[in-house]
């Protein structure tokens, strides 16, 4: 089976007819969806507002991160569940969109990068973490997760 053919699928299955012949569907889902990635905006803006020397200083960037890990799984599991579900409403309408792509990669990309790279800066000693390598690493994901967002409202107007 082929990627196209997969797509295609997804969007035959009873799940994306119910949603694309629905009216509220698609837009409940895509309000979720929405409220998720403000919630996994807030938790990494305030982990990397940390790193950059902003923000919360009174706390290690380790007691950050714990705060804001339950949110951050959350809200990673409400958007992918939700954007699943968006995704069979109009799967291969999405196959060649290039935002789709553009999406998809920085998704998996960011969530690799913030438990990768991000949680071992957050989590250690901060003698042992260089000023420079903590702001690159908040750098780069505040940069990972804003493709994430831009890819989204890419394929959302168009």
């Amino acid at each position: 089976m082929s990627l196209l053919s997969f797509f295609t699928w997804c969007e035959n299955s009873a799940m994306g007819e119910a949603i694309r012949g629905s009216r509220w569907l698609f837009p409940a889902i895509e309000s979720f969806h929405l409220l998720a990635l403000a919630v996994i905006g807030g938790a990494v803006l305030l982990m990397n507002l940390r790193l950059l020397g902003f923000g919360v200083q009174r706390q290690p960037a380790s007691q950050i991160w714990r705060d804001t890990r339950p949110w951050l799984l959350g809200s990673l599991f409400v958007m992918i569940v939700s954007g699943l579900l968006l995704f069979t409403s109009e799967a291969v309408k999405l196959y060649y969109h290039e935002a789709f792509w553009v999406k998809m990669t920085s998704l998996v990309l960011a969530t690799l990068f913030t438990f990768r790279v991000q949680r071992p800066v957050a989590l250690a000693d901060p003698a042992r973490i260089t000023p420079l390598r903590s702001k690159a690493t908040a750098l780069i994901s505040i940069l990972l997760w804003s493709l994430v967002g831009i890819g989204g409202r890419w394929i959302g107007f168009s």
